[in-house]
């Protein structure tokens, strides 16, 4: 029962990240098919843990020594798929780093609040700035490279990197910038917040550091028990073979 429930969560996971439209999480799987790729994995090994632990207990009940064999054997593939993802995570963290980079930066650069093409991307990326109070990925200058902006002279900026409370009821799109004398303006000039979104997203991360390490190894830790539990009751029914052949 408690891999069925381990496996729903997995799953739930999986589908979450599918279908969030209003996190980070939206961005990176709206921009990137390797995370939607990642969700999917995600599903599979929830629903493939699921099966596992109705497989376990099955053979558990009625003694199949195969079944605990094939539970044994599942848990041991995808928890060394799970350190081995961990590891592949650790050491490429510079590389993802910059694939993140990469896909905000795209995405500040194109960013049109008149293309309904990409709306739920855009808002996506909206709700980013407006919850963890940023501005781009690096900081506001990352909004030079927008097209629309730059062909404003830079008297306009995004809505939802103000900090100025007339601009509360205003979460996306561009909003007019007091037209300095000279009828140019740079990012320096816009009442927005300072910090950039990769510093944010980073120190959501730190915070929650050891939530999130300590659910990995509480899932490591079950997988293990449920391992050593499966072999356990191998060795019992194999024992018990033997006992209930009849003496000659």
């Amino acid at each position: 029962l408690l891999f069925q429930i381990l496996g729903a969560v997995i799953l739930g996971f999986g589908i979450w990240i599918l279908a969030d439209k209003t996190s980070f999480i939206a961005v990176l799987q709206m921009s990137s098919p390797s995370l939607k790729t990642g969700a999917y994995i995600f599903i599979g090994v929830g629903a493939l843990t699921m099966l596992m632990g109705f497989l376990g207990c099955l053979g558990a009940v009625n003694e199949i020594r195969c079944l605990l064999g094939l539970y044994f054997t599942c848990l041991m593939v995808i928890l060394i798929t799970q350190v081995a993802a961990g590891l592949v995570t650790y050491f490429q963290k510079e590389t993802l780093k910059e694939e993140l980079s990469r896909i905000v930066g795209n995405l500040i650069e194109n960013y049109d609040p008149l293309n309904d093409d990409e709306r739920n991307l855009k808002g996506a990326w909206d709700y980013v700035q407006t919850q963890i109070a940023c501005c781009g990925w690096t900081g506001a200058k990352d909004w030079e490279n927008n097209e629309i902006l730059a062909n404003q002279s830079m008297t306009a900026y995004p809505c939802s990197c103000s900090n100025s409370s007339k601009d509360l009821q205003v979460d996306s799109g561009f909003c007019d910038l007091d037209v300095p004398v000279n009828g140019t303006a740079t990012y320096a000039d816009w009442p927005v917040h300072e910090q950039g979104c990769m510093d944010g997203v980073e120190k959501w991360l730190k915070d929650n550091l050891g939530v999130i390490l300590g659910v990995c190894t509480g899932v490591a830790v079950i997988e293990l028990l449920g391992m050593i539990l499966s072999i356990s009751l191998c060795k019992n029914i194999h024992s018990e073979d033997y006992t209930k052949v009849p003496k000659s």
